[in-house]
């Protein structure tokens, strides 16, 4: 009960913050930096961690894949990114919640990018339906602000292909470390 009250509290800040999104503030979340992240797959996953090299096939089916992803995030309505909004930079206050650390990575990027990070949380899994039903309850209050026109299957889609860009560059970047 604590928890949902406490990831409410998120989502309605994300709300806030994409709201008061301006554009020319922030660096771009742009197609050069979603393909250094997804880089980081093939490069510290399966070349390093792995000991695989890509065949000509699997490096094809690879750069497709990428190429969905990056045109679906490019595609969706820019706004501030935090990067990093998950469990582990939320923190309860007193007052009011949440607290949040870690903004030097802060971009402009697409819509669904901090709902991924809190909802795909690394170090937190959320059942399934929970994990959706926040995310329509979400797409509605953007649509009801003027962010976004999409419909859910569409608005779904997009935040699943932001969840598995995020993911890719994650698994890269643990690796990496």
């Amino acid at each position: 009960r604590v928890a949902r009250a406490l990831m409410e509290a998120a989502v309605d800040l994300l709300i806030q913050w994409q709201l008061a999104s301006k554009p020319h503030t922030l660096p771009p979340y742009d197609d050069a930096l979603l393909r250094r992240e997804l880089q980081l797959f093939p490069d510290w996953y399966v070349q390093q961690h792995k000991g695989i090299t890509l065949d000509a096939g699997q490096q094809a089916a690879l750069t497709l894949s990428f190429e969905r992803i990056i045109a679906t995030n490019l595609d969706a309505p820019q706004v501030f990114v935090h990067r990093d909004y998950h469990s582990r930079n939320l923190m309860v206050c007193p007052d009011a919640n949440p607290g949040i650390l870690d903004f030097q990575d802060a971009v402009r990027g697409p819509l669904t990018y901090d709902l991924v990070s809190l909802l795909r949380d690394c170090y937190i899994a959320w059942p399934e339906a929970q994990v959706y039903a926040w995310v329509e309850a979400y797409r509605q209050r953007l649509v009801e602000a003027g962010l976004t026109r999409v419909d859910e299957a569409t608005f779904r889609r997009g935040f699943d292909l932001m969840g598995l860009q995020r993911h890719i560059k994650v698994l890269g970047i643990f690796c990496r470390l």
